[in-house]
């Protein structure tokens, strides 16, 4: 079992359809089989209340929306070490995830971070529900959080020992 706890945390505005995916992937996740070290959250539209997600987690596995130029449902990967590595903010997010992260550093506490980003066209008015294209995108943002939760609970254990090992003088 992993000794590091990991966070899954969906970003987005419900209330604005194909902007609040992050937040139907994490409700989603929520509903399936994963490893104890694993929480999920709906982290809405973000806000500084999220800063604490950043100190109590090993590792950070966040869901956005993005609008890219690329087709609806388009799933992508950034492994961001920078803030300026994250894309630019959607309109309907109170802050933006690069402010969020930026707030991070300032406080010293930035785990390693996996963003699923989902491309989206516009932004529509109103809406619950998700265009086609962004909902048949769900089961590929699923299997991709579980194949990257499942790569950093192989990983944790070799770190755990790798670290042993150089207290020991071993490595």
């Amino acid at each position: 079992m992993s000794e590091q706890r990991i966070l899954v945390l969906g970003i987005g505005n419900l209330l604005m359809g194909d902007e609040g995916v992050g937040v139907h992937a994490a409700r989603r996740l929520a509903a399936e089989p994963l490893p104890p070290e694993v929480t999920v959250v709906d982290g809405g539209t973000g806000g500084f209340h999220l800063l604490a997600c950043f100190q109590d987690y090993d590792v950070l596995i966040m869901i956005d929306a993005v609008m890219d130029g690329r087709p609806s449902g388009t799933l992508g990967v950034i492994r961001p070490r920078y803030a300026s590595d994250f894309p630019r903010a959607l309109t309907a997010h109170d802050i933006g995830l690069r402010d969020l992260v930026e707030s991070a550093v300032l406080v010293g506490s930035l785990p390693p971070i996996h963003l699923v980003t989902v491309s989206i066209g516009e932004l529509s008015g109103l809406s619950l529900d998700l265009s086609p294209a962004v909902a048949a995108a769900l089961p590929g943002i699923s299997a991709l959080v579980q194949d990257l939760i499942a790569a950093e609970c192989a990983a944790a254990p070799k770190a755990v020992e790798g670290a042993a090992k150089a207290a020991d003088g071993h490595a």
